[in-house]
């Protein structure tokens, strides 16, 4: 049976450039590829507003649905309005369109920052429902959507195909391996979906939290420490060789200092974070800031 995948894409002005077009791209050449190439449609639309989800739905009948751009958790996913200015979409709303045609799509895909809020909601009428637990670096999204696709492409399962688009994440040396995260529509109707397994709780994971590793990213780029010009001295400081990290050259600040946070805390390097907690100490020492770069030295024992 064909099915059309429709790919919703908003990056508003304002907002960090993503590199959406790549990401569709490689789908697209993907699914182009597969031996089951004939059994999917792919349509798509950029610099959507919630007026175009609404008319998509209905003129282009998708069984499934790839969003790609920012969240933001609570508040909702990122489109455009009239002006190509941010309009949020919460999850309730996203979820109320999507049911009026549960009927018909199978499956979601939200490829933004922090949409596990959203993906949840929507879980309660779609089959599945994939979002991202937190901020996920541009390498990473594309390569869990490249995988996702390739196996969907294969012949594979939604169930299948999550987990090997984790593994390309993980392939692809990016520790983000554990941020998409997929949501089952319960048969019951019970609305607590049952949790996904989770690879084991390293040593640092017990003790640094997704705030915590929020909050260095945040101040890494605050701090000017994330500038292309400045990451290879940085990585010098603290003790790590910039030649290894393949993200060194990401386009943003902000991907590089999530990919490197991520890094560090996948190979548990205590000592590489401790040391940035002590460079961004010297920058955030008198400001509101400082009690949390304390707490979190304190929880990786730095001296």
């Amino acid at each position: 049976m064909q099915q059309t995948i429709l790919i919703l894409s908003a990056n508003p002005k304002g907002t960090t450039p993503l590199r959406l077009d790549e990401e569709v791209r490689e789908i697209d050449a993907g699914l182009k590829r597969s031996r089951n190439r004939d059994q999917f449609i792919l349509e798509q639309k950029w610099a959507v507003r919630p007026r175009d989800i609404q008319r998509a739905m209905l003129d282009v009948n998708p069984q499934i649905i790839h969003f790609s751009g920012h969240g933001t958790g609570d508040e909702g996913l990122v489109f455009e309005d009239e002006t190509g200015s941010t309009k949020l979409v919460d999850g309730e709303a996203l979820a109320g369109l999507f049911d009026l045609f549960a009927d018909q799509v199978e499956c979601i895909v939200l490829n933004g920052c922090y949409s596990e809020v959203q993906a949840e909601a929507i879980s309660q009428h779609v089959n599945y429902v994939i979002g991202m637990k937190k901020a996920i670096g541009d390498t990473a999204a594309i390569e869990f959507a490249v995988g996702f696709y390739d196996a969907l492409g294969a012949g594979k399962p939604v169930e299948f195909a999550y987990k090997f688009g984790c593994a390309a994440i993980q392939l692809a040396g990016v520790p983000e391996q554990l941020t998409p995260t997929l949501k089952k529509k319960s048969s019951t109707g019970s609305k607590k979906q049952p949790p996904v397994p989770k690879e084991p709780a390293s040593e640092l994971d017990q003790e640094l939290n997704d705030s915590d590793r929020e909050l260095l990213t945040e101040l890494l780029i605050r701090s000017g420490r994330a500038e292309y010009s400045a990451r290879k001295p940085l990585c010098i400081r603290i003790g790590i060789d910039p030649n290894q990290l393949e993200f060194l050259r990401q386009p943003t600040d902000t991907n590089f200092a999530l990919e490197l946070i991520s890094y560090l805390h996948g190979v548990d390097d205590k000592q590489a974070l401790c040391k940035i907690c002590s460079e961004l100490d010297v920058v955030f020492k008198r400001s509101k800031y400082s009690g949390n770069l304390n707490k979190i030295k304190s929880q990786l024992n730095c001296k």
